[in-house]
């Protein structure tokens, strides 16, 4: 690495007297030069005094002797060509999760960094993002909610992660503000709209008066969804052999997603198995669906023995039951049972680590994010605690203080 004089070049030489003769300002005369760990030559920037080149040397020296240089040219990619590069090395992930990650990033992340170099891409403008992703979309927005507006986030993050440290110093996503989920996107039932939900879904019937093609699993299926916070894609690939009546538990080994229209079976959301409670009174309820089947059979499936798919069941099952009881202009899913039934456990005394056990979270922090409104305040409930501890020690000392007095007297 070296500070190269550029007045020995006559072409230098030439552009100072033009620009002196214009009355511009001559270029820069000193240059920093180096060859990279590749030995490619590179420059280093030019400079009007030569103790700016120095000190940028220095830097460069610094930067390549301890293994944290980083090509000029390399923060010039853009963010799309990065992107395109990380998604397919991605082979760590579900293929429904590979999906979803490219759907994010078709709709709403390269339309608004695809173009940009990674060394254009700030902070402040990903949090500027993070709000427009939540706007309406007559004010410009796309109109997302928390939790999607949080995916987009986490992809975004997850490109620039990997950007560095040899395209950027650092990933500029970090730091940015994140929407909580609001309480417009939690429903909670009470138990009565629970069970005339789950009525009304069993009385389903065609145009031409003919059970509809689950109405006969419909009831059990809700019932499981709002009082043991199953996902529903749990729930579709539960099989007969992991439910024990006796024991009341489900054990929850798997999970559907629908990948380019096909149906792909793989481990739950958290990768882990988990296993959750029946309640007493739904046994009864699930024991027709499992008496006498075979063990690898699906619990839940059509008329026609096929299993569930997310869409059809939602909207010809589960959006008809939702209208015939009126529950509709609530943002009501099959999704969002799982609130109910962390609501109606928090509501019957359930503690954080059950509710997050019985969900299958990640971790109780996870659990809080989501449900920690809901816990009752027992703030005056531990300090009354407390302060009937410290009046027993108070009344056993003062009677110590008593015996010894009287005692010594």
């Amino acid at each position: 690495m070296w500070i190269y004089d550029r007045t020995r070049d006559k072409n230098y030489r030439e552009a100072v007297a033009a620009a002196k003769a214009a009355k511009r300002t001559p270029p820069a005369r000193w240059q920093v030069r180096y060859y990279d760990p590749s030995g490619k030559p590179k420059s280093g920037g030019t400079y009007t005094k030569k103790p700016d080149a120095e000190n940028r040397q220095t830097e460069l020296q610094a930067s390549l002797n301890t293994g944290t240089y980083r090509d000029p040219a390399a923060s010039k990619v853009t963010f799309g060509a990065m992107a395109e590069k990380w998604l397919p090395v991605r082979t760590d992930i579900k293929k429904s999760t590979w999906w979803k990650y490219r759907g994010l990033l078709d709709a709403h992340i390269l339309p608004r960094w695809g173009d940009l170099p990674l060394d254009a891409i700030h902070t402040e403008d990903i949090a500027v993002w993070v709000a427009e992703l939540q706007k309406p979309r007559d004010e410009g927005g796309s109109n997302l909610g928390a939790s999607q507006t949080r995916h987009c986030y986490t992809v975004l993050s997850m490109v620039l992660g990997w950007c560095v440290p040899r395209r950027l110093a650092f990933n500029p996503a970090k730091g940015v503000p994140l929407p909580k989920p609001s309480e417009v996107e939690h429903v909670y039932l009470t138990y009565d709209q629970v069970e005339a939900l789950a009525n009304a879904a069993s009385e389903l019937r065609t145009k031409y008066n003919q059970t509809s093609a689950t109405s006969s699993v419909n009831r059990p299926l809700i019932l499981l969804l709002a009082y043991t916070g199953l996902r529903w894609s749990e729930a579709a690939a539960l099989r007969v052999g992991r439910v024990d009546l006796e024991r009341r538990r489900i054990r929850v080994a798997s999970t559907f997603a629908e990948v380019k229209g096909k149906l792909i079976e793989h481990a739950p959301k958290t990768g882990e198995r988990r296993t959750v409670p029946i309640p007493a009174s739904l046994a009864p309820e699930l024991k027709p669906l499992v008496h006498g089947r075979d063990e690898d059979a699906f619990l839940f499936t059509t008329k026609r023995g096929m299993p569930l798919r997310a869409h059809n069941w939602r909207d010809r099952e589960f959006n008809r039951a939702r209208a015939a009881v009126g529950l509709d202009g609530m943002g009501l899913t099959p999704h969002k049972l799982r609130h109910t039934a962390a609501s109606l456990a928090i509501a019957a005394g359930a503690d954080v680590k059950v509710v997050q056990q019985m969900l299958g979270h990640a971790t109780a922090t996870m659990t809080l994010d989501t449900y920690g409104h809901l816990f009752p305040d027992r703030l005056d409930e531990i300090a009354d605690a407390m302060d009937r501890g410290r009046m027993k020690a108070a009344a056993r000392a003062a009677q110590s203080q008593l015996s010894d007095g009287s005692h010594v007297h």
